[in-house]
């Protein structure tokens, strides 16, 4: 973006919306973490209502979290992955937000 000063001479300024928007537009995951404390059909009553998987999706993630430890549950811009792990933490999930 360019303008004019009062002298006639030509500014360049940076397109900061452009820019700060950029640094969002890359994806980020949103992952959820094995614990101790949840059952398993909690687990997969919490993915269905938040995250609105189907049972078999939500049971798949849900395994995935118990055999493997962690499952990544949803790819979203960074505004809706954010509000994603805020519900999924509201719920007694333990889950994190992660840069691709």
């Amino acid at each position: 973006m360019s303008c004019l000063d009062i002298r006639g001479a030509t500014i360049t300024t940076p397109d900061l919306q452009t820019e700060s928007l950029s640094e969002f537009d890359h994806g980020w995951s949103v992952v959820v973490w094995n614990d101790p404390i949840n059952l398993m059909d909690y687990v997969v009553y919490v993915f269905q209502k938040v995250l609105h998987m189907s049972q078999s999706q939500a049971t798949k993630h849900m395994m995935e979290v118990h055999q493997n430890g962690k499952s990544l549950v949803a790819h979203e811009n960074h505004e809706k992955a954010e509000h994603l792990v805020h519900q999924l933490q509201s719920y007694g999930l333990t889950a994190t937000l992660q840069s691709l």
